[in-house]
């Protein structure tokens, strides 16, 4: 993970930066020490109207469908620029207490989407759960999608843009994840034929034919 004042890549277990010495202490005199009660999407801006947050709320409930060990989250408001934006997403993810979140997924399985509505700059934080399959360069492509519905003021827009670029890169992330492992379990699985093992010759063509296109998989 990257600390959230300074940007230095830390050991997601130290207590605090290496570099810059920030810890959670620092950003609860930003923003408060006590645990906060929301709603996974918190339009504190008021960015958006009814129907907009209909629209965005659709787009959280497929991402969470689709990926039912994370969960996303939305927050608008001012966050005086953008380095109290980062802190905030990091505080938000340790003092949220999010109520439409099933109870059995921590915060550390979220994924923060937070938009300044003074600076019009959006960040994404995600949870440890999260760091396997997503990297800061994958967030910077979300938000770049979004990019350019936002300066037109259409936040909603916009935030539905990114969730489903979210999605897209967290597909081809379980992908990858995944065919490795089926591969590595049907070459576990394979045994040699009978006369295969008790005369030491190689598998069969059509055997090791069946076996590659399990790995290629």
């Amino acid at each position: 993970m990257k600390c959230p004042r300074c940007v230095q890549q830390i050991h997601r277990a130290a207590d605090g930066c290496p570099h810059c010495g920030f810890v959670l202490s620092d950003a609860d005199a930003l923003f408060g020490a006590q645990e906060v009660r929301l709603r996974s999407l918190t339009d504190a801006a008021g960015l958006m109207r009814r129907q907009d947050r209909a629209k965005v709320e659709k787009a959280m409930e497929r991402f969470n469908r689709r990926f039912p060990q994370l969960f996303i989250a939305v927050h608008t408001g001012s966050f005086r620029g953008f380095s109290n934006l980062r802190q905030f997403g990091f505080w938000l993810l340790n003092r949220g207490a999010f109520e439409d979140v099933p109870v059995h997924l921590p915060n550390e399985a979220g994924i923060l989407l937070a938009l300044d509505a003074e600076s019009k700059a959006a960040g994404m934080t995600f949870g440890y759960r999260a760091e396997a399959f997503l990297t800061e360069e994958d967030t910077f492509r979300c938000l770049s999608r979004a990019h350019a519905y936002w300066l037109e003021g259409r936040h909603a827009d916009g935030i539905v843009r990114a969730i489903a670029q979210l999605e897209e890169i967290l597909i081809k992330r379980s992908r990858q994840a995944w065919w490795p492992m089926a591969a590595s379990s049907a070459l576990r699985a394979y045994r040699p034929l009978p006369n295969e093992s008790s005369r030491g010759t190689r598998p069969s063509t059509s055997r090791k034919r069946s076996t590659a296109a399990v790995s290629s998989s």
